[in-house]
């Protein structure tokens, strides 16, 4: 079989996000800010929003007295936007590793599934410590791409199956930073003090394969990209090879679970 495709990351389309990772990402937000358990009106800020995730998680459960959002695709700052409403949401157009904000000028920095995707995660956690004001905490999240996220984790292996040169391709050999070990290094290395690593598991539940397929169709991700960027029969092939892989219980749905890595330290 040819070569794999060349990794190409699209981050556009919000709907398309949502249905694939954003949805799932909700529920991790929902665990990691009662985690966080930062008082209420407090001042908020969400690097690599996305399409809201964690933003909806802060607005929804901290009370805030602000929520700042920044992602340097335009396209998941207006999704975002469109979902907050309310007078104590903003959202920005920025890079993660070059934050538009003053030093200390927040009670809480956040960032979900955003660090393994910057070209210098050191420089992005450095940044979010700047951020934060003096005893503030900082806290991140990221997939366990290469054991703990099934979805993911199960398109690759029928993915590389077919095709060797995919392992490339695959987030569990691009992102080795997505682990307990180098997370908390990254924090420690930005300064922060009272580092914390800890699991966070969720169901990602599908109600048949068509609905577990069709993200993979909306190109949003490296896996979906990869999908379509493949020729219209290996694309069909790889249907076969993930639809095989999957678990499916008597009543068709699809039952796995996810697991992220949340890490926390204080500025």
């Amino acid at each position: 079989m040819s070569a794999a495709p060349a990794a190409h990351d699209v981050w556009d389309v919000g709907a398309g996000y949502e249905a694939y990772i954003g949805r799932w990402s909700r529920r991790v937000a929902r665990e990691v800010v009662g985690w966080l358990g930062v008082g209420p009106h407090a001042r908020w800020l969400d690097v690599g929003c996305g399409t809201g995730a964690l933003g909806d998680a802060i607005a929804a459960q901290a009370a805030p007295a602000l929520v700042v959002g920044l992602d340097r695709s335009m396209g998941f700052v207006a999704h975002a936007h469109a979902r907050a409403g309310g007078a104590h949401a903003a959202f920005v157009v920025a890079d993660a590793q070059a934050l538009p904000v003053r030093d200390g000028a927040f009670d809480a920095v956040t960032s979900a599934l955003v660090l393994n995707f910057v070209a210098d995660p050191a420089q992005m956690v450095a940044e979010l410590a700047r951020a934060a004001r003096p005893g503030a905490p900082v806290a991140l999240y990221v997939w366990d791409y290469a054991d703990g996220m099934e979805y993911i984790r199960r398109f690759w292996d029928a993915a590389r199956a077919l095709d060797p040169a995919a392992a490339a391709l695959d987030e569990a050999v691009r992102f080795p930073v997505c682990a307990p070990g180098p997370l908390a290094a990254l924090l420690e290395g930005a300064g922060l003090a009272s580092v914390e690593v800890r699991p966070v598991e969720v169901p990602t539940v599908f109600r048949d394969f068509a609905e577990c397929w069709a993200p993979f169709l909306a190109g949003q991700g490296p896996a979906p990209a990869y999908a379509m960027a493949l020729p219209e029969d290996r694309r069909a092939a790889l249907r076969v090879a993930f639809r095989a892989a999957l678990p499916v219980s008597a009543d068709g749905t699809i039952p796995l679970r996810a697991r992220a890595w949340a890490a926390r330290g204080l500025r």
